[in-house]
């Protein structure tokens, strides 16, 4: 079974930092897609940014872009999300997610296309 935790997460003041972790276990982590949710109470989970660990290709959501960086430890199995300048409305439980492969397009924003979840982890954001 794929096994994913997250860990990481907590409160920051806005335009601080954090990195979030992503161990993985289960399965061979050279030939996957990792992506990185959001969901804020009240709101759509959203995608924030995926990596593959086939080739290394990585994306972002708009409202991210530049403030955030996607990578990937192989012999940890760990993705991770580095968190910068972070904002207010950056506050929710963040999610990482595993597809064996991938697809064509966008769609690494599809929560549904994702074969294992982590628990997630909560990131408070302070004014």
């Amino acid at each position: 079974e794929v096994q994913l935790v997250e860990s990481g997460g907590g409160l920051v003041q806005a335009g601080g930092s954090l990195r979030l972790s992503c161990a993985a276990s289960g399965f061979t982590f050279d030939d996957y897609t990792f992506g990185w949710f959001r969901q804020a109470p009240g709101k759509e989970r959203e995608g924030v940014s995926y990596i593959s660990t086939r080739d290394g290709n990585t994306d972002y959501a708009d409202s991210v872009k530049g403030r955030f960086t996607i990578s990937s430890d192989n012999n940890k199995n760990t993705v991770y999300l580095q968190m910068n300048s972070l904002k207010p409305e950056g506050g929710a439980v963040y999610s990482c997610a595993a597809q064996k492969g991938g697809y064509g397009g966008s769609w690494w924003t599809l929560p549904s296309l994702y074969d294992g979840w982590g628990q997630g982890t909560q990131v408070t954001v302070a004014s």
